[in-house]
This record gives structure tokens, C-alpha cells and sequence, in this order.
């Protein structure tokens, strides 16, 4: 939903963003999200502006990620393989449970993350991943979550919604996205990998930085205004 307000078109603009990242990491890469992503140049003119530094390194290496399509494809699925496949064998599994483990940073309010979705009435709908941990359901929640944000017109609402959503981001994502990224600078093969690693960390980050009102570094590119 994208209205008047400059800061619902920022949050949809990063909502797309996560939709990317999270069905990269989710589903093994076909032939039509190279297509989608990247011939059509999506990925090198993301909808949004940050001056987050990795953010901008994210944002440098998709630029030069995937020249050659067929040979791009190819180091994506062998990427894939390699990093998520397997929640014991990966490289860099994109499940929460195989990096927070006794984290004591975490909220000591934290619930389990399948109870959290059910207070919404959410459930994810994945054919191949059920586990409710697992990096691209949560994302997808967030997404959820900013929906939600975004159809508010009362400002107390609003605000409530805000705090909900940077809890989620404190306990759910950023308590663990920082390991589960080095992982995948450390062992991915592709700069489009290490790209989507440094991506969804960022996003994070300045999701987190809009909802606490200081979003004065981020704004919209000409990718999503036309």
C-alpha cells in the first residue's frame, strides 16, 4: 500500500527489497529470477537510497553480480548449495536457532517465534520451508508487520505498531543477522550472495533506524517514484 506519506513510500520501497532477499535465500535460483532480478535491472537500481555502509556495499556488489547470465546462474545454485541446503551441513543456514543459541543480548521478554506469528493470527505459507525460524519466513513477517504499519491512520496506533516493530527487528533479526552475514561473506562464491548478505542485514538496520524516527538518510530513488 504506498500513500501520500513520504514514509510509507520509503517502508513499501524496503518492503520490496525484502521480498528480493528473502526469495533468494528461500528458493533454490531459477532461470526466471535472473530474468526478473537482474536482466531487468531491479537489482541494479534498488528503489531506495541509504548512507548505511553496507547498505552501499551491498548495493556495489549486486551492481557488478551476474554479467553473465548462464554462468551467473549457475554459481547462484552451487551458491545455494553450498550456504542454505542444509540447516546442519550449510555454510551459512538461514535458520535463527543455528546462531542465537544462549545469545544473552536477547530480550529476556523474547517469546518463541511460532507463538509471536500466531498473536498476529499469521501463518507462513511455504511449500518447501517450515520451519518458522528460518530467515525468509521471517522476513516475510516483517512484511507482514509493515503492512499492518502502513494501513494505520491513527497516530497512537501508529506509534504502538512502530515499537512492535523494532522489537521484532532487535529480538528476531538483528540478534543474529550480523554472524549469519559474516558466514556468508566468508563462504559465498558470488558477489550476489555476498550482496543479499550484506543487503538484508542492512535493511534490517535501517528499518530499524525509520521506526525509531531517524530516517533522515534514507530516501526513495527515481526507480520507484516512476
Amino acid at each position: 500500500m504506498v500513500t501520500d506519506m513520504p514514509e510509507n513510500n520509503i517502508i513499501t520501497a524496503y518492503k520490496m527489497i525484502l521480498y528480493f532477499a528473502g526469495t533468494m535465500i528461500t528458493y533454490e535460483p531459477s532461470k526466471e529470477c535472473i530474468i526478473d532480478f537482474w536482466e531487468k535491472g531491479v537489482i541494479r537500481n534498488l528503489p531506495v537510497a541509504s548512507t548505511n555502509p553496507t547498505f552501499i556495499k551491498a548495493s556495489s556488489q549486486l551492481e557488478k553480480s551476474c554479467t553473465n547470465h548462464e554462468r551467473c546462474l549457475k554459481l547462484l545454485t552451487d551458491d545455494y548449495s553450498r550456504l542454505f541446503i542444509s540447516k546442519d551441513g550449510g555454510l551459512a543456514p538461514a535458520y535463527e536457532s543455528s546462531f542465537s543459541g544462549n545469545n544473552k543480548d536477547i530480550s529476556h521478554k523474547k517469546i518463541n517465534v511460532s507463538e509471536y506469528y500466531q498473536s498476529y493470527g499469521w501463518k507462513p505459507k511455504f511449500k518447501k520451508v517450515t520451519e518458522p525460524d528460518h530467515l525468509g519466513v521471517q522476513l516475510l513477517f516483517l512484511t507482514h508487520l509493515i503492512d499492518i504499519y502502513t494501513a494505520l491512520e491513527d497516530e497512537a496506533c501508529r506509534r504502538e505498531m512502530r515499537h512492535e516493530i523494532v522489537w521484532f527487528i532487535d529480538n528476531y533479526l538483528l540478534s543474529w543477522l550480523p554472524k549469519w552475514n559474516k558466514k556468508i561473506q566468508d563462504n559465498s562464491i558470488s558477489l550476489c550472495y555476498k550482496g543479499i548478505g550484506n543487503l538484508i542485514h542492512a535493511v534490517s538496520e535501517d528499518l530499524r533506524t525509520l521506526f525509531t524516527g531517524n530516517n533522515q538518510d534514507l530516501a526513495i530513488t527515481d526507480t520507484i517514484k516512476n
